[in-house]
């Protein structure tokens, strides 16, 4: 367990996963065990979104991968890099074609290895400053890789009349519910509010997008991306790709600000 310290925060990290972040012992991350979901945040990359629809295969440029619902990355173990009273990196790196062992299968998924047809590495790094919780990704693989990048944080909730408000308009609990499995999709935003036990503000560098998803009123994932995966038919997910290009990373950003 990696823990960062300041005075009324505390943030745990357990190989690369925010399992909690307490502000005025307040815990905002949503707690395993607890109804909702077997995690407490995740990544989907090199996609977002379903595949079983497309029998796991997503076209690239170098051909089909295979890939199931939010991508591989998540099946690959963080490595620590550096980590002080206020910081901590972790990183996964992957090798092309490389058979991946798919723990979804067989009992949630029809597909027995996941692959990617391109080198990559990915840096997900945590800052805990004065005024929050600042996580940031770099992403490093081959000229002309595609990609997606979504964020995919639970945040734990103690009241029924939480409100998620844009600046467009206001969503409650039961809207989010509503929706089920596919995510609501909130559209062109890089700030997001959570009005529960305190007023949580999420704030985004280089996501388009924001999806919301609970089955539950007790906690709510509120996840920055940068592509809506259900706007095109699962065969056609590539049109979301994003590409790295000049050899250059690709660098995103999520401030957690509670108030």
């Amino acid at each position: 367990m990696t823990i960062l310290t300041l005075p009324k925060q505390q943030v745990r990290i357990d190989q690369g996963e925010l399992v909690g972040y307490r502000v005025y012992s307040q815990e905002l991350i949503h707690q395993k065990g607890s109804p909702g979901w077997r995690n407490s945040d995740t990544e989907m990359f090199p996609i977002i979104g379903p595949t079983n629809e497309a029998d796991f295969k997503v076209k690239t440029p170098k051909g089909m991968a295979v890939q199931d619902q939010h991508g591989l990355l998540r099946e690959l173990e963080y490595q620590l890099l550096e980590s002080t009273e206020t910081k901590a990196v972790f990183e996964k790196r992957y090798k092309a074609n490389t058979r991946i062992k798919n723990s979804k299968y067989p009992g949630k998924s029809a597909a027995p290895e996941l692959f990617w047809p391109y080198d990559f590495s990915f840096v997900k790094s945590y800052y805990l400053k004065e005024d929050g919780l600042e996580i940031r990704f770099e992403i490093k693989g081959e000229e002309g890789m595609p990609f997606m990048l979504g964020y995919h944080p639970a945040f734990n909730l103690v009241t029924e009349q939480s409100i998620i408000k844009t600046q467009e308009e206001q969503i409650s609990i039961p809207e989010v519910m509503a929706v089920g499995s596919r995510a609501l999709q909130v559209p062109k935003e890089s700030s997001i509010i959570l009005n529960d036990q305190l007023e949580l503000t999420i704030k985004t560098e280089g996501f388009e997008h924001f999806m919301l998803w609970t089955e539950v009123p007790n906690m709510v994932c509120i996840e920055p991306i940068t592509f809506y995966p259900y706007a095109v038919e699962q065969a056609n997910l590539d049109t979301g790709f994003l590409y790295l290009e000049g050899g250059t990373a690709k660098h995103f950003k999520v401030f957690i600000y509670p108030i």
